[in-house]
């Protein structure tokens, strides 16, 4: 599992897909939501505004995993 490491308190989702490559601006992230299935902490989102916290753990659709982390 690959680790979001972040310098505030949340992140939205469409800002961790753009953090790890996955998507190149935020406005790809409404399409890459709306045509593929991700998961946060194991249920289907696909709201790019979604908050993430510190532990969440994000899904792609390959089985990828991401888990936030906030920098100290």
């Amino acid at each position: 599992m690959q680790e979001i490491t972040i310098h505030t308190p949340q992140i939205t989702l469409g800002q961790a897909l753009k953090e790890t490559g996955i998507i190149d601006t935020g406005g790809a992230a409404k399409w890459f939501l709306r045509e593929n299935t991700v998961q946060v902490n194991g249920e289907d989102d696909n709201r790019r505004g979604r908050k993430l916290d510190s532990g969440d753990v994000v899904t792609l659709p390959d089985g990828t995993q991401f888990t936030i982390v906030v920098a100290i």
